[in-house]
């Protein structure tokens, strides 16, 4: 069946996937070479590498004997050409792999890079005869290829301009992708039906890009970025179903995405199909994690999950502080409140150093290795540890940059957690760069790391682990200022954004409100959705570290709930997708040493679903359930015993949800 789908979407007419209607003038196209083939461990995916009539490498991907990506082109755009046309195979290996590896935080306690891998060598037949290598990893749970120049004479000192690799579609698919219109941003938007017939060159978007095909489900991501630009992906030139990359250009040159370097090979990042039969099943995966850079971390001992106190997103407000705001008090007051609930941080946001203020502004004279004058830093800090509270610090990415070595060892000094560093809101080749300089340097710090105003995983946290978790979400900080943050959003996040890796969406907010009686205000702010679907979020959401970003005066005056805040993991052990439907609702569940705990958000249409247990294996265990109350805040708890042979009926309100946590009897 996979050789017959394969043999179909080979068959089918190259010319039509092609982004250029003609290879450059100067390169004489080859003849359409056979195929050759590669399956992953358990037979259900398949690749298969050919060429088309330009000469041109293709790959095509089938699951389970249905075609879901057709032959598409990979072309790198170099300083003066395109490389990539009138080529030949000149030789091919293979080799296969089953290794585990240890995750130190995150939504398993191990990976697995289990696949069959197949090194397709390529050379131009005229000119210069460049070689082009294409290397490609055939998985259980996706499909990974990667393109590398070997070093040669003739790619020496070249730049390159972009990449014209396609993810061509045999079919019009249900696809849903976030279009953020440009390259410097936040990556902080909403993913929306995209109908595959009408993407254009203009459209741009980021990763993940989510298609169903009627027999299976797949997320188009990256991975081991590293020393090159963020991939987006667009509309193809020639009208045709799929998509192309595009490189994030250079800022000081719009007509340069990657400098390579004299003496090394030039390659490009992992380029990612994560498959499945059902999308939900896609929140499984490890694959982007797997695929990136071995952890670079030696002793990951202090790299220590939790959840977070946190002065901004409510305020800050808080009654025992005589004037709520960046400074001592107010600090104090929130570390309290963390001691009593059990948690084991406290964020200081914005405003603790001398010259901060501003978001992304840099104002004249900031030094972040001196404590404003309204806050005692080294005297909160020693006052959290007497607590047993960590803290971590906010930093402008451009303030930290400055003083980073002589910053970081002061923190280390003074007995920081983490920094949270803000506003980089770029994926070109230089802040990429960045990103590895500051982790690494974090890492000889014993600091962890959650990264805001940034781009979506890219397995980097596989590489430098104390990179707990990170922002590049459209969180629920929006609420300050806009009703964006829908219960729909937040289901369609769990499909889409959420299968990357670690998201900072920030949740925990306790003043529950209806949609129709949802208030924008910025200080003590509402959520338009149940108290369970926000007890949800934190199992459905990958954040090692995880915000309680509410005012401990509104958890004391709204409890419910609170209990389980406190108490639920934030890194796991297992994942299960456990049923839904995109857009409409999902449930998932994460196993903590031998306890079970499942989320389930639900859109703002009201329904009963049905979860199965049979994850569960064997034993009996005590289900306790927290569902949807009469108001927006409230919420009913039941308890029964289960197995894995029963199922779980759950009626969720509209925006709201369900928490149930299974315990071994």
């Amino acid at each position: 069946m996979i050789r017959a789908a394969l043999a179909l979407a080979a068959a089918m007419p190259l010319g039509a996937f092609a982004q250029d209607v003609s290879p450059p003038a100067t390169v004489t196209a080859a003849p359409a070479a056979g195929a050759i083939e590669l399956q992953s461990p358990d037979g259900r995916n398949a690749v298969a590498i050919t060429l088309d009539t330009m000469g041109r490498p293709t790959y095509a991907i089938a699951r389970g004997g249905s075609a879901v990506i057709a032959p598409s082109p990979i072309v790198l755009e170099l300083a003066d050409d395109r490389i990539g046309y009138g080529m030949s195979v000149t030789g091919s290996e293979r080799r296969s792999n089953d290794t585990r590896y240890p995750i130190v935080v995150g939504k398993a306690r191990e990976g697995r890079d289990h696949y069959s891998e197949l090194t397709v060598h390529f050379a131009e037949n005229t000119g210069q005869r460049r070689r082009m290598d294409v290397i490609v990893r055939a998985y259980d749970d996706g499909v990974a290829f990667r393109t590398v120049l070997p070093v040669q004479a003739a790619t020496e000192a070249t730049v390159v301009r972009g990449e014209q690799t396609n993810f061509n579609f045999p079919a019009a698919y249900k696809c849903w992708g976030f279009n953020p219109g440009r390259f410097r941003n936040s990556h902080e938007g909403e993913f929306d039906p995209v109908d595959v017939t009408r993407t254009r060159e203009h459209n741009l978007f980021d990763v993940p890009f989510l298609c169903e095909t009627g027999k299976a489900a797949f997320a188009i991501a990256e991975s081991d970025l590293v020393d090159f630009a963020g991939m987006y992906l667009t509309g193809r030139a020639d009208g045709g179903l799929g998509l192309t990359t595009r490189l994030s250009p250079s800022i000081d040159d719009p007509r340069v995405a990657v400098r390579t370097r004299v003496g090394s090979p030039i390659r490009t990042p992992w380029r990612v199909v994560m498959l499945a039969d059902r999308a939900g099943e896609l929140a499984e995966s490890t694959l982007v994690n797997t695929l990136a850079t071995p952890s670079k971390i030696a002793d990951t001992g202090w790299i220590r999950p939790g959840k977070s106190a946190w002065d901004w997103w409510n305020g800050p407000s808080i009654a025992t502080a005589p004037q709520p705001g960046t400074n001592t008090a107010t600090t104090r007051a929130f570390i309290d409140f963390a001691a009593a609930q059990g948690i084991e941080y406290m964020m200081i946001d914005e405003g603790w150093y001398v010259g901060a203020g501003g978001g992304a502004l840099v104002k004249p004279g900031v030094d972040v290795t001196r404590a404003a004058s309204s806050i005692d830093l080294k005297g909160v800090i020693d006052y959290a540890r007497s607590k047993k509270v960590g803290v971590w610090l906010w930093l402008n990415w451009i303030a930290l940059d400055d003083q980073m070595e002589d910053a970081l060892a002061l923190y280390e000094k003074l007995g920081v957690a983490g920094v949270k560093v803000d506003f980089m809101d770029r994926d070109d080749q230089a802040i990429v760069a960045w990103y590895t300089k500051f982790l690494a340097a974090a890492a000889r710090h014993k600091l962890m790391v959650n990264l805001h105003g940034a781009y979506a995983p890219r397995g980097l946290n596989r590489t430098w682990p104390n990179f707990v978790t990170q922002e590049g979400v459209l969180g629920a900080e929006y609420n300050k200022w806009s009703a964006r943050i829908t219960a729909g959003h937040n289901v369609m996040l769990a499909y889409t954004r959420n299968l990357l890796g670690p998201m900072d969406y920030t949740p925990g907010g306790f003043r529950n409100a209806s949609p129709d009686s949802f208030q924008i205000r910025s200080v003590l702010p509402f959520v338009q959705t149940t108290r369970a679907h926000g007890l949800a979020l934190y199992v459905v959401y990958d954040s090692p570290v995880a915000m309680v970003s509410d005012s401990p005066d509104t958890y004391a005056a709204s409890p419910d709930g609170l209990d389980f805040v406190r108490t639920v993991p934030t890194s796991w052990d297992e994942t299960r997708f456990v049923a839904g439907d995109v857009g409409d609702y999902i449930a998932v569940a994460r196993r903590k040493g031998r306890t079970w705990y499942i989320g389930t958000l639900n859109n703002e249409t009201a329904r009963n679903v049905r979860l199965p247990l049979a994850f569960l294996g064997k034993g009996r265990f005590d289900a306790a359930m927290i569902g949807d109350g009469a108001a927006p805040t409230a919420i009913v708890r039941s308890r029964k015993a289960v197995g894995a042979d029963d199922v779980i009926d759950l009626s969720l309100a509209g925006s709201g949800g369900a928490v149930v946590t299974l315990t071994p009897r």
